[in-house]
């Protein structure tokens, strides 16, 4: 099951979904607490205040439009709340939730997940 995927409605089979104009679609966006290879636990706080954070994110598709220097298999680290709701598709790779996210929203890239990401309000925290 991926990441995301809780909801009890059933998950649209699709195949050759794509993005249309600038839109990015990006999956696998990580909602759950996670432990630091440090050993610190960060607490599963989303729909708190201490939940407002950019998100880490696997693009799914790009718009032919986006203007964003990223591939598809990459990850984004989105801003906080700068994405739709999840859609539940089931494609050949399987179940996952789609969101689309507006280029202008995606702040970092990286070839590889990013699990081990903490946040602060202060510069050098």
């Amino acid at each position: 099951m991926a990441i995301g995927l809780k909801s009890n409605i059933n998950a649209i089979k699709v195949k050759g979904l794509r993005a249309v104009a600038d839109k990015v679609l990006v999956h696998n966006m990580h909602f759950g607490g996670q432990t630091l290879a440090s050993g610190i636990i960060l607490r599963d706080d989303d729909k708190k205040s201490e939940g407002i954070k950019p998100r880490w994110a696997q693009v799914y598709s790009i718009g032919p439009r986006a203007k964003l220097d990223v591939k598809v298999g990459q990850y984004v680290l989105v801003g906080h709340g700068r994405w739709t709701r999840g859609v539940n598709i089931e494609d050949e790779n399987g179940p996952t939730t789609i969101r689309a996210v507006d280029p202008k929203d995606c702040m970092l890239v990286s070839d590889e997940p990013q699990q081990d990401m903490a946040y602060g309000d202060k510069e050098g925290a």
